[in-house]
């Protein structure tokens, strides 16, 4: 038999996907997400690594598109349609990775500063504000300067710099929950630090963070492509960053091959369109405030 709870579950998650369905922003950000990641998953089944090394390349240096290269080639003569395939997986999995590892920071220090208070909230907010207002993207060049390495520096650098924006915005949620009358309940019956946190706070908070995980990933791919285009990371990963910036000291720009830049700098738009529109949907469906102003 199935458990009062877990139907209850099973109702409400039916709800929300109903809602979000009703959203076709979403459903089409939805269903280009979906194509993402299934070429993610393909692409090794898809792509060979013969067609990936420079040694055994068939094409001609920046050959324009054809029936044999469909987006043409790069300078060693490589198919750009398999480099820009083989760089979705590596943009999903550091900005997913990325994204996760700021929430869970960002989580942790929001929940911490909004349900202790006193000087223990205002040290963690002073460290908040410090990473702040500092320039984001200069602290992530930084780190994966000095961190040596390839995708597992590029997600550090970037999961350690972006969480004070989600920080602020659990704590504020945070806040609000236990100003509720049912939380002075719990503590009036002797519920203890723990029993609030997981019991009572993190459930209430949660909603707010599966949100802004999915409008972060995008943020994270754009951020990951950016350390790439600047030359950071291991640059014998094929990521979509990395081929922008191998088409610019490779002559590409100068020499008009267009097919060079414009598929990996179409996928990072389209990939972070996707990740936008999920998570604005998901955000109208799951704050009935922003239901209630539309």
């Amino acid at each position: 038999m199935t458990s009062p709870a877990w139907a209850r579950r099973r109702a409400a998650a039916g709800k929300v996907w109903r809602e979000f369905a009703g959203n076709k922003g979403g459903l089409f950000g939805l269903v280009i997400l979906l194509l993402f990641v299934a070429t993610g998953i393909l692409a090794p089944l898809l792509i060979s690594d013969a067609s990936l090394d420079v040694t055994k390349a068939t094409g001609a240096r920046l050959e324009s598109p054809s029936g044999s290269f469909w987006l043409g080639t790069d300078e060693n003569g490589v198919s750009v349609l398999a480099l820009t395939l083989w760089g979705t997986r590596l943009s999903l999995i550091v900005g997913l990775a990325a994204a996760l590892l700021s929430m869970l920071i960002g989580t942790i220090v929001g929940i911490l500063a909004g349900h202790f208070g006193g000087w223990f909230s205002a040290v963690l907010l002073r460290f908040t504000d410090f990473f702040l207002i500092m320039p984001s993207l200069v602290l992530a060049i930084a780190l994966s300067a000095v961190l040596e390495g390839g995708a597992g520096t590029i997600i550090l650098a970037i999961g350690l710099v972006s969480w004070p924006t989600s920080a602020r915005l659990v704590r504020a949620q945070t806040l609000s929950v236990e100003a509720r009358p049912y939380i002075e309940r719990a503590r009036a019956l002797g519920g203890g630090h723990g029993h609030v946190i997981f019991k009572h706070v993190l459930p209430s908070v949660l909603p707010l963070v599966f949100v802004n995980t999915t409008l972060a990933v995008g943020s994270a791919i754009v951020a990951e492509s950016t350390l790439r285009f600047l030359g950071l990371g291991d640059p014998t990963e094929i990521t979509w960053g990395g081929l922008l910036r191998s088409a610019g000291s490779s002559g590409a720009i100068t020499a008009g091959a267009w097919w060079y830049l414009l598929p990996p700098g179409v996928a990072i738009v389209l990939l972070v369109l996707a990740f936008t529109m999920v998570g604005r949907a998901l955000e109208t469906v799951l704050n009935p405030k922003l239901r209630e102003r539309r």
